[in-house]
């Protein structure tokens, strides 16, 4: 399989994200909707809805903090989500891709974007007790997905424009959420008569 066989650009962009962030998103969220139900049914939907936004931030939290950050590539350049942060780097613009703990991207500014979702360098594993020649080694899904990033990088490079951009800003819908979120913190506090 070459390259281009496991990369195709713009019709099939990649995204890189760990699989304990699918689990814990989806755990948050279930654990909130049985504590939002229970409380419902318990207490009713009023209290319900004052006890509502503190479930809320713990699933934001889960969500901005897991399940948001990961890698995306395609034939443009390679999209860096962190918590609160994103990261558009076009392939021009890069001067290696390589890992330390987590995927670190370096450009021609010359910066270091770290990806704090996606391939994750794992500590180093035990030594094999006995050695087997038929099955080999293995090797770790980080390196496997380094190497697909970069398959993707090197493919891209010849066709990347030049005047390709390196553009930072904040994740607006995450922040205008947790915005909402705390207000109606504050509402809930005054309306039991916590704030006073």
């Amino acid at each position: 399989m070459t390259r281009d066989e496991r990369f195709r650009g713009a019709e099939h962009p990649r995204v890189f994200r760990a699989p304990s962030s699918v689990v814990g998103l989806v755990l948050g969220a279930a654990l909130g909707v049985v504590l939002l139900g229970d409380a419902a049914l318990r207490a009713g939907v009023g209290e319900m809805l004052l006890l509502a936004p503190w479930v809320l931030l713990a699933v934001w939290a889960v969500y901005a903090l897991l399940f948001a950050p990961h890698v995306r590539v395609d034939a443009s350049g390679i999209r860096i989500h962190n918590p609160l942060r994103i990261t558009d780097i076009a392939w021009a613009r890069v001067t290696d891709i390589d890992m330390r703990w987590q995927l670190e991207v370096r450009t021609d500014e010359p910066r270091v974007a770290k990806a704090f979702g996606g391939p994750v360098a794992g500590r180093p594993g035990r030594p094999a007790l006995r050695h087997d020649d038929e099955r080999g080694r293995r090797e770790p899904p980080a390196i496997r997905d380094l190497q697909l990033i970069q398959d993707a990088w090197e493919s891209a490079r010849a066709t990347a424009p030049a005047d390709g951009a390196v553009r930072r800003f904040w994740d607006i819908p995450a922040l205008i959420s947790l915005a909402v979120l705390i207000v109606w913190v504050i509402i809930a506090l005054f309306i039991s008569g916590g704030a006073r």
